[in-house]
């Protein structure tokens, strides 16, 4: 796959940079260059949001939130609602869409039949170790046909000013000059189960340990707090089940043929009783998160999905690894050696990025 001005593919040999990629698209390439198991995909890069921002839209954004006080939520909302309009509702110029469109024909060229994609915001601010951004832009799901993938990559674009965070920026003093976003596009994952694996205990912090949260569906169940997932710890170092709680996995987002969308379901009684992880499952979504963690080297939290398309052995995919972000900054309290492990560090953010947030 080519890489153009715009255009990234993951498996395109050129080094990730945060300023290019942001940073779930950064973390992506580094992740795909590292033989990790990651759904095919490209990024439309930060160049490509200043190309369509300087069509005059950074002006007008920035009369729109001068003077805004992080107080009024009514007027964050409605700067909000007139930024995103003026967004979704600019023409692409040519250059830039002519790439995407080229980027995007490469992309189903690998495929028998085309499939649908996920579009998603990859801000530069995100998951950085002093600020957590998770959750704050949008992600879309089971896009069929490059028309819907080029309306949604502005969608992308327009949730960087969403209310929450416009009055996150303005609290914390982060400035709108220089803000940039990149919009991951790749291939939809059609999750059996899926969930959230942490190289540490959440509890405590405890390095020797990995914990998993899993359900039936795709993951937004898991990270929204839908449902109550199985939740398992294991020893990091032999895998062996410490314990674990089967939650009461009562409904599953699930692809529907018909819509081409996601909708909810009903879980019947006899999944909800059992991990929705078999023994050689799970060991796998530990050795996943071990390797993140050791291609980073610090703790992380990873989402993970079990694709009901592939063969058993390599339906595995990595979606995302993010740092551990609460705890890791605090300064290491001193530990016996016997442990081998830090228990400084502790829960970090989950980012809902496997359907549509808003806000």
């Amino acid at each position: 796959m080519s890489n153009n001005e715009f255009i990234e593919f993951f498996d395109g040999g050129k080094e990730p940079t945060l300023d290019s990629l942001g940073g779930k698209g950064a973390s992506l390439v580094t992740m795909t260059a590292a033989g990790m198991p990651v759904p095919p995909g490209f990024v439309v890069n930060t160049e490509a949001f200043r190309t369509f921002m300087h069509s005059g839209l950074s002006e007008e954004i920035a009369e729109q939130l001068k003077g805004l006080d992080p107080e009024d939520v009514q007027a964050a909302d409605a700067a909000s609602a007139a930024i995103r309009e003026m967004i979704i509702s600019r023409p692409v110029p040519e250059e830039l869409g002519n790439a995407t469109r080229e980027a995007y024909a490469q992309l189903q060229s690998r495929f028998e039949s085309e499939v649908p994609l996920a579009v998603r915001s990859s801000a530069t601010a995100e998951d950085l170790p002093d600020a957590s951004f998770a959750g704050q832009q949008d992600t879309y799901l089971w896009l069929n046909g490059y028309r819907e993938v080029a309306d949604h990559i502005r969608a992308c674009f327009a949730s960087l000013y969403t209310t929450r965070a416009i009055i996150y920026r303005i609290k914390n003093q982060i400035p709108d000059e220089g803000l940039c976003m990149a919009v991951v596009v790749q291939k939809m994952v059609n999750a059996k189960s899926a969930g959230v694996a942490m190289t540490l205990d959440p509890t405590n912090g405890d390095r020797s340990k990995i914990t998993v949260d899993a359900s039936w569906g795709v993951g937004e169940m898991v990270v929204s707090g839908t449902v109550t997932p199985d939740n398992i710890q294991l020893d990091k170092v032999t895998l062996a089940v410490i314990h674990e709680h089967i939650g009461d996995k009562h409904a599953e987002m699930v692809p529907d043929a018909a819509t081409n969308t996601l909708v909810e379901h009903v879980v019947e009684e006899a999944r909800r009783t059992v991990r929705c992880l078999s023994d050689t499952e799970l060991a796998a979504v530990a050795q996943l998160a071990k390797r993140a963690e050791k291609h980073y080297k610090a703790p992380q939290d990873i989402e993970w999905a079990i694709d009901a398309d592939l063969p058993e052995g390599e339906n595995l995919l990595l979606l995302q690894a993010r740092p551990e972000t609460v705890h890791s900054a605090k300064t290491p309290e001193a530990k016996p050696k016997s442990t081998g492990y830090s228990s400084s560090l502790g829960f970090g953010s989950i980012t809902a990025s496997l359907t549509k947030i808003s806000g």
